[in-house]
């Protein structure tokens, strides 16, 4: 276990810590392109392949000498619509989704460079502008999901417990009298690894409370903080949609179907452990028939396609943290603009509120900090020159 704790690469390390922000400046790059595309009339499909395109374009430009240095894509572009929780990314075999006005729309997407890995899930409303501003209940969740993954940014820290962020972003969505997405867990991100040990679990059950541990947060960790907020009650559910976002597990098994054989051989070589969409591969038909036998021997784990009630709508906001000795550091994610929207609801929780009032970025404490140190010392000198 030692040996293996001591081999493991951490943003302790100048090379690490720049491979993290190479993903999340082309994360952050290839979310607003993929936003842009977000229009009335336009096909999911197309722009989750487009997403897909991108990150590979993207992630293909860094490091170009080292031949043996993975990258690409860390998790395939979906696009949520409205009461889809996650993970709706369609192939060409199944129905496309067209967008329309008014649509909540969730992107999420992720990129790796050397197994460092970024990601980000960003939620626009389409057709809102400042003429024309978002009221009533999409609103509200919009406003919940914003500031509750605020003050998670502002809890990630060092010394820290996780359940300090479950609880705080449960108060921010009642303010809002909406409702945490029920069990959904942000990991922590080591080196290939999306979904690391400790997580920060919301919305628990009393049966996942008594599951689901408790961890203290650490310098030097990586977190993917994903917040997914409900108008309704925050039940998940899976409809007939079909999976088409999966990953390699740990396990081993011996395949007996050929087709099995070809398609695990080419996620290992392709993916390695990093999800991936069956649109990846060429012949998709034969995907398809590849992945049911590595999924019921667990090789491959699903990413389910989750829903809320038709008449519900669910907002995500996800970034990816890196716990510096100085202060969280987040390396993706856009800028929210708050005066798109309006509720009639806002937050009273004075202890929430004074989360919300602290700076979230280290380096602009810092600065006040020393700016307020050099009008100390200059006070002193006009004060001794007295």
């Amino acid at each position: 276990m030692a040996d293996k704790d001591e081999s493991e690469k951490t943003i302790a390390e100048d090379l690490v810590v720049t491979k993290y922000k190479m993903a999340g400046d082309i994360v952050n790059r290839v979310l607003k392109q993929v936003i842009e595309a977000c229009v009335p009339g336009a096909s999911v499909r197309e722009i989750c392949e487009f997403g897909d395109y991108l990150l590979l374009e993207e992630t293909s430009k860094v490091f170009k000498k080292e031949k043996e240095l993975r990258k690409g894509i860390a998790f395939p572009t979906c696009i949520s619509v409205n009461n889809c929780i996650c993970h709706f990314s369609p192939l060409a075999s199944e129905p496309d989704l067209t967008l329309k006005e008014g649509d909540v729309v969730k992107v999420d997407l992720g990129a790796h460079v050397d197994g460092f890995i970024a990601v980000v899930a960003h939620t626009v409303i389409l057709g809102a502008s400042s003429g024309k501003k978002v009221t009533g209940r999409k609103a509200d969740a919009m406003l919940a999901a914003h500031y509750a993954s605020q003050v998670a940014l502002r809890l990630l820290k060092p010394g820290n417990q996780t359940y300090a962020i479950t609880e705080a972003v449960q108060k921010v969505c009642e303010a809002y009298k909406c409702k945490p997405v029920e069990g959904m867990l942000s990991h922590q991100l080591k080196q290939g690894k999306i979904d690391g040990e400790k997580t920060i679990i919301q919305n628990p059950t009393d049966a996942q409370k008594r599951e689901h541990e408790k961890f203290d947060l650490e310098t030097h960790e990586v977190y993917a903080m994903d917040v997914l907020v409900s108008t309704g009650e925050g039940v998940c559910r899976e409809m007939d949609t079909r999976v088409s976002v999966y990953k390699k597990t740990d396990e081993t098994y011996q395949l007996k179907l050929k087709a099995s054989r070809t398609f695990y051989s080419e996620v290992r070589d392709k993916h390695g452990s990093m999800p991936f969409t069956l649109r990846s591969f060429s012949d998709e038909k034969k995907a398809r028939m590849g992945v049911n036998e590595c999924v019921s021997h667990k090789l491959i784990e699903p990413f389910q396609v989750l829903y809320e009630k038709p008449s519900e709508t669910v907002v995500q906001f996800k970034f990816t943290v890196l716990l510096m000795p100085n202060g969280p550091h987040r390396i993706t994610g856009l800028p929210f603009e708050s005066d798109l929207y309006t509720s009639e609801h806002s937050i009273e929780d004075p202890e929430i509120k004074s989360l919300l009032n602290c700076s979230a970025n280290p380096k602009a404490a810092k600065k006040k900090k020393k700016k307020a140190v050099k009008e100390e010392t200059a006070n002193m000198e006009v004060e001794a020159a007295a």
